[in-house]
């Protein structure tokens, strides 16, 4: 058994004496482990890096063994984000969130997609918050927990959209949700809208709002693990 292509390594360890064992979302696999011979060696283990791009070709002699990959670096991303702390708490907090998530082996083009245009907008510069907080929303909604943001559950009305249902996930505005404001989640618009630029305090809104369904919904059907500390890393920055 075998195929080749192209992933974004999420994690690697050693594995045995010289050899790693790595997890991958692959563009056509879905999240995928496998070992890298010599891949803890000093040659290869700078190049397997959280979210490096790679060139995979897994082989295995059954489908169902773990199986090993060649790999060929295309990106790193990881060392280019030393020097910021919060597009580097971003970009693990998406390799945590991935592995979190993912079912093995389930091919996700769509979220794919998404997390390799966010990890090389965080490596190349330029607005990323808004972004970010639309990729947790991609990650809900592949999972089957989407967020309903267009219009007020209530009144239907597309704008003045201020608040976000914990139960529904559906927006509110704030003439609807009247006294019961209180307990509902805010909602920013940089969660509303991935084209805004930068704003650290809606970021923080932001993260409150799909952190929410991220530990209150999706995590319980996972079976009650906690979310990855990358996430509450990532959220901290922003406290």
């Amino acid at each position: 058994m075998e195929w080749a292509g192209e992933g974004i390594l999420l994690s690697t360890r050693p594995h045995g004496e010289s050899a790693a064992l790595i997890e991958v979302l692959a563009e056509g696999q879905g999240l995928h482990a496998g070992i890298v011979r010599g891949g803890a060696g000093r040659r290869m283990a700078p190049l397997l890096q959280p979210g490096a791009q790679l060139h995979l070709a897994w082989r295995a002699r059954l489908e169902a063994h773990l199986g090993h990959f060649t790999v060929e670096p295309i990106r790193a991303r990881a060392a280019a984000l030393l020097h910021d702390p919060d597009r580097l708490a971003a970009l693990n907090a998406i390799c945590a969130l991935l592995r979190f998530a993912l079912p093995e082996r389930d091919p996700q083009p769509r979220l794919y997609a998404v997390s390799r245009a966010l990890l090389d907008l965080l490596a190349g510069g330029g607005d990323w918050m808004a972004r970010y907080l639309h990729w947790e929303r991609v990650l809900l909604e592949e999972c089957g927990y989407g967020l309903d943001l267009g219009s007020c559950a209530v009144s239907g009305a597309t704008e003045g959209l201020a608040y976000v249902s914990p139960r529904t996930g559906a927006a509110v505005t704030a003439q609807a949700a009247g006294g019961w404001a209180a307990k509902l989640l805010p909602l920013p618009p940089l969660l509303a809208d991935p084209a805004l630029p930068d704003d650290r305090a809606q970021m923080r809104l932001g993260l409150e709002t799909t952190g929410h369904f991220l530990s209150r919904v999706l995590a319980p059907a996972l079976g009650e693990r906690p979310l990855p500390e990358a996430r509450a890393r990532l959220e901290a920055r922003f406290g």
